[in-house]
């Protein structure tokens, strides 16, 4: 386990990062307590579309215009 204070991790981000990436421990302290750890990226998983499928509808009217919201964005210019 490596532990570095914050200006040197600053100053060394890049070869910190190739250490944690191949398996070192690196944790990033100031005056001397652990305030984090650097760890590697690990991916959620891919995003699942259509969660919502068959669970609603949209009404048929949904593009229609509707006169009292025209109202609110452009004014009343009748």
């Amino acid at each position: 386990m490596k532990i570095v204070n914050i200006s040197e991790a600053k100053a060394n981000l890049s070869k910190l990062v190739a250490l944690v990436y191949r398996g070192e421990r690196v944790v990033i302290s100031k005056n001397n307590l652990p305030l984090v750890d650097l760890v590697v990226h690990k991916p959620e998983g891919a995003r699942k579309l259509g969660l919502l499928a068959g669970k609603f509808t949209a009404p048929d009217d949904i593009m229609d215009e509707d006169a009292e919201m025209n109202a609110m964005f452009y004014g009343n210019h009748a």
